[in-house]
């Protein structure tokens, strides 16, 4: 798997960096934002992508 591929996914309510994922950036252009549960905040929150 290439590195180029990985994304972090970013809490958008307590800022902190809960998961891991991939994405192809040929297909994707913008940003990937994903409903996700986060652990620190006990509920589903927005991910958002991460640089």
């Amino acid at each position: 798997m290439s590195q180029d591929n990985l994304i972090k996914l970013e809490c958008t309510e307590c800022k902190k960096v809960n998961y891991n994922s991939r994405k192809n950036k040929k297909v994707l252009k913008n940003r990937l934002s994903l409903k996700k549960y986060c652990k620190q905040c006990k509920k589903h929150t927005l991910h958002k992508e991460t640089k």
